[in-house]
């Protein structure tokens, strides 16, 4: 018997990718009893330990990536070391090198060290913006600086159009965080981000590009950016008010591409923060295989065929952005071009991850504080600096 456990909605991309590929295995193998459960995320993240720890293990899971996941799991001896089974495989030529960050720990450390994890999939954040506003007010969107993009904002303000919608819930309210981050990957360099995000160096959150992105945020509060009375907003709410038209533009990744497609009743685009050095984004999760599992090289050839040509351009197909697809296999124009956008970010290693990885728990309590006034950008630097000093030299 072969095991699996994942918990991806099988309704989407990858879930549909993943279920072709459960398809071809079966094929391939009809004399294997297989056993492919379907659990949720959170189930995952608080049983795993117990999960890969028991004498009935699953032969492939999907886990989390990050040092507090995927970190952990390796770390503790739950995961099989796949390095030579990557290179064996060439899995290494089909993942890049920012798609491999992630898979990568060194005492339950990312970012170096062993293969414990396979990704599928990627994602990167973008401004999703509404065309008919843009071109009742004047503004395209091949805008070439923050500058100009601030520009377009002050001119749909005096319009009464509210320019990002955004939440700031300390739960749920992911999108100023985003839209922070995004502020300082847009003028950060490559070493130093992942200084911050590997611990590969000292870093100094008072100086560029941490304090000159966070100062930048914090005029976006103030001037109204990205509206009012946001903190106790999650981001569903934020989504909703940019597809029910009440703001202009939202920061959020593919997520919001399909809602798009789906639901919106207007002309509408996207594009990265214009004339960003690093633009936010990642591998998605990660299929491992678990020390304990009693039939690893099965696990091996599934995770194959979830990086074969024909289950990648299936999730490709859907709008899943695979991470070893071919783009110009998509027929839809939209999701081809929005591919093709993700593509060109990670073969050109400008993705910059996302920024709670380093400092699990802190920053979205404080992103709420900075949007209702209660902490300024220097505040927030300043714990910034504490939190993260401290919990990297543990």
């Amino acid at each position: 018997m072969s095991q699996g456990l994942q918990y991806e909605d099988p309704t989407s991309a990858q879930g549909q990718g993943w279920k072709r590929a459960l398809e071809i295995f079966k094929e391939q193998h009809p004399d294997v009893t297989v056993d492919f459960q379907q659990t949720s995320f959170d189930a995952v993240r608080q049983n795993a330990k117990i999960t890969l720890s028991g004498n009935e293990v699953p032969d492939v899971i999907e886990f989390n990536k990050g040092n507090a996941d995927g970190g952990q799991l390796a770390a503790q001896g739950l995961l099989t070391d796949l390095t030579e089974t990557v290179t064996a495989r060439g899995w290494d030529a089909k993942v890049s090198d920012s798609m491999s960050s992630f898979a990568l720990y060194e005492d339950g450390m990312a970012g170096s060290g062993s293969w414990f994890g396979i990704p599928n999939i990627g994602e990167y954040v973008t401004l999703f913006y509404n065309q008919d506003l843009f071109d009742q007010h004047g503004i395209t969107p091949d805008i070439s600086d923050l500058e100009g993009l601030e520009a377009a904002m002050d001119t749909l303000l005096a319009a009464g159009i509210t320019p990002i919608a955004s939440s700031a819930a300390t739960s749920q309210g992911f999108n100023q965080m985003w839209i922070w981050y995004s502020l300082v990957s847009a003028i950060a360099a490559r070493d130093e981000i992942d200084d911050f995000m590997f611990v590969k160096g000292p870093v100094d959150f008072s100086a560029k590009p941490w304090a000159e992105g966070t100062e930048r945020f914090q005029s976006w509060i103030d001037r109204g950016y990205v509206g009012t009375d946001i903190a106790g907003l999650n981001f569903e709410q934020a989504t909703v008010n940019f597809l029910s038209g009440n703001a202009a533009m939202v920061v959020w990744n593919h997520g919001v591409f399909h809602r798009a497609v789906a639901e919106a009743d207007f002309n509408w685009g996207w594009m990265t923060f214009p004339g960003a050095n690093l633009v936010m984004g990642s591998s998605g999760h990660l299929w491992g295989v678990p020390e304990r599992a009693k039939n690893k090289e099965l696990a091996y050839e599934f995770i194959d065929i979830t990086l074969s040509d024909e289950v990648q351009n299936v999730i490709g197909e859907l709008g899943g952005l695979p991470i070893a697809g071919d783009p110009a296999a998509i027929t839809d124009e939209r999701t081809r071009d929005y591919t093709e956008g993700f593509v060109e970010l990670m073969d050109g290693n400008a993705l910059s991850y996302y920024p709670d990885y380093p400092v699990i728990g802190f920053i979205q309590e404080h992103m709420q504080a900075m949007s209702n006034g209660n902490e300024t950008a220097q505040e927030y630097l300043d714990a910034l600096q504490s939190f993260y000093d401290e919990g990297t030299q543990q």
